[in-house]
């Protein structure tokens, strides 16, 4: 029988400790980093934070080009 191989796995630690992804410490006009979700990778200036029906915390990003996009607060670290 052949052994099938199996590819090699990349394990990724982030350090959360030191990383402020707080929602509540969110500010409007500060700069900040999206870590999770679709939009993971991206940064801009955090505008218009809303609470949703169900306590989500939403934000929209702009981007340094002028593109928004929307994200969950818990999604962004602040710079």
């Amino acid at each position: 029988m052949k052994r099938i191989g199996l590819p090699p796995v990349r394990i990724v630690t982030i350090n959360l400790k030191n990383m402020n992804n707080n929602p509540e410490s969110l500010k409007d006009g500060e700069l900040c980093d999206v870590i999770k979700g679709t939009h993971r990778g991206k940064s801009g200036t955090v505008r218009d934070i809303n609470t949703s029906k169900t306590g989500h915390i939403t934000i929209t990003v702009v981007q340094a080009n002028g593109v928004r996009f929307k994200t969950l607060g818990k999604n962004v670290v602040v710079k």
